[in-house]
């Protein structure tokens, strides 16, 4: 467990490095006695903010609190009129006192200021080096939704938000089994950021959970905002372009991982929460996939894996065929090509990669513009610059079909961090097939094969189930088999227990 120390000055930090020594704790870093001395102490720490609140109550007792970060009703019920009606004249006896299932007693100064800053009311007890910490912390979050980046028609409409105890609630929900782990943990030495990793015990790899949590802990870094940066720093290779850790903000595509042995993360803050291991295949598998008739979700998926090649490579093709590869081209269809180049001044590679970035700029223009706005942009703007620029000569009518073919077939992926990756890798392509023609192609697609069978995620091998092959996952891969033969969890996750379903089909009884 990660713990924030606040530092009073330079002269604490040297007498907390001798203290350690001896194994005592410095006397700077013990709660005074006096209550001017303990208030003047929260308030050099926290450089008295506007938001620091200091409340008296006679004869002797103080508290101390952030404004806005703890629940006023459950304060002014619970804490102030159980206080005024009957006050302590110890922590102890204040302690079974108040009604408040989240109370401390601690006698150190730098765990007070650490629990206040995340809604907790500091209560001193004047000649007492002791205080009681009660939790009652509130935090302001947007109500439940669906999500809006991985939408399905059939399945649960429920999603993340940024809150860590609702995400966890929503797990919990789905989960209501004991063997569900939570480990919580903070990073960031200055946000001081709660991440909690979940998983199976009893079907999560052991030595996978400790190389996780061994990861998460290791991170020495000022602030953490989003899971987006969290997953980046715990990839096996963050220099790789193709992300190892899927980022989902769906909760039933949480807990079906988590029940096929594998982990997740869930940082405070973000509504996007972190499955691992994950394989190249799995990132352009939907969780819809589940809940259809096995032969539409088959048919699916390779509609969906035939889309992201023609994405990737439809383009460079058309690139390789005009400038090297004639030849390829069919007779019949020479004619209508040639006419439709006849004026077009630019070789097929630099009219290729301009219409790729109109793409890309109208794209991402839609994306940053308010919603309605955007809409409006993205098909206003391709259909006049379309147009204008086939009737100025600047590019042909088929590359343009061609060029929104690929752009519309990248956004079958269900996952945004590798659709992503679609779009960026089709231009390095793009610029080897106008040079090399097909073998520049052929080029591409063998560094991005070899590059892909050296990846891995938490150490599994990022290309099963096809290398090294696994025959039995192949049956939830590429296609989706009936439930009756995909009984077993996959062997990528290294599950303890990998027995999910009895594999006998059920048959109804002939009346």
């Amino acid at each position: 467990m990660f713990k924030n120390k606040f530092k009073l000055s330079l002269s604490k930090k040297q007498s907390k490095v001798e203290s350690d020594r001896d194994g005592n704790e410095p006397k700077e870093n013990m709660i005074p006695s006096a209550t001017n001395s303990f208030i003047q102490a929260i308030k050099d720490a926290t450089h008295n903010p506007s938001d620091l609140i200091v409340k008296s109550i006679p004869p002797n007792l103080t508290l101390i609190f952030i404004e806005n970060l703890v629940d006023e009703r459950t304060l002014n019920d619970h804490i102030l009129n159980d206080l005024y009606k009957k006050p302590s004249e110890s922590p102890e006896l204040m302690k079974s006192l108040l009604s408040i299932p989240l109370l401390n007693i601690s006698n150190l100064l730098d765990d007070a200021l650490s629990s206040m800053m995340t809604g907790t009311v500091i209560i001193h007890i004047d000649g007492y080096s002791q205080v009681v910490l009660a939790n009652i912390a509130t935090r302001e979050t947007r109500s439940l939704s669906a999500p809006e980046n991985e939408s399905q028609v059939i399945g649960s409409q429920v999603g993340f938000n940024e809150s860590l105890s609702t995400n966890v609630s929503l797990v919990r929900r789905y989960i209501m089994n004991p063997d569900l782990c939570i480990e919580k943990t903070k990073i960031g030495k200055r946000t001081n950021t709660s991440v909690s990793l979940l998983f199976m015990k009893g079907i999560a790899s052991e030595e996978m959970v400790n190389t996780l949590r061994q990861r998460i802990n290791s991170i020495d870094i000022d602030a953490i905002i989003d899971s987006a940066a969290l997953a980046e720093m715990i990839d096996d290779n963050s220099l790789s372009i193709f992300p190892q850790m899927l980022l989902t903000e769906r909760t039933d595509k949480f807990c079906d991982g988590l029940m096929n042995g594998k982990l997740g993360v869930l940082v405070d803050g973000s509504s996007m929460a972190i499955i691992c291991p994950q394989s190249f295949i799995e990132f352009f598998q939907s969780r819809e996939d589940q809940n259809l008739r096995w032969q539409i979700a088959s048919f699916l998926r390779i509609l969906r894996f035939s889309a992201i090649f023609l994405s990737v490579y439809l383009t460079p093709l058309y690139v390789a065929a005009l400038t090297f590869h004639y030849e390829v081209i069919p007779q019949a269809f020479l004619v209508p090509l040639s006419e439709s180049r006849a004026l077009v001044p630019f070789p097929p590679v630099f009219e290729a990669l301009l219409l790729e970035f109109i793409i890309e700029l109208l794209r991402e223009a839609g994306a940053r513009l308010p919603t309605k706005i955007g809409q409006t942009i993205g098909i206003v703007g391709g259909i006049v610059i379309g147009t204008a620029a086939v009737q100025a000569g600047i590019t042909s009518n088929i590359l343009i079909i061609i060029i929104a073919l690929s752009a519309l077939a990248s956004f079958t992926s269900p996952s945004y961090m590798m659709g992503n990756v679609i779009r960026i890798i089709r231009f390095p392509i793009i610029i080897l097939a106008g040079f090399w023609g097909f073998y520049g192609i052929m080029l591409a697609f063998c560094f991005i094969l070899i590059h892909l069978l050296r990846q891995s995620s938490l150490g599994t091998p990022y290309t099963a189930p096809f290398y090294p092959p696994r025959l039995k996952d192949w049956r939830d891969s590429i296609i989706r088999a009936p439930f009756s033969y995909t009984s077993k969890r996959p062997t990528s996750s290294r599950p303890v227990d990998d027995e999910k379903s009895n594999p006998e089909p059920v048959n109804p009884e002939k009346s």
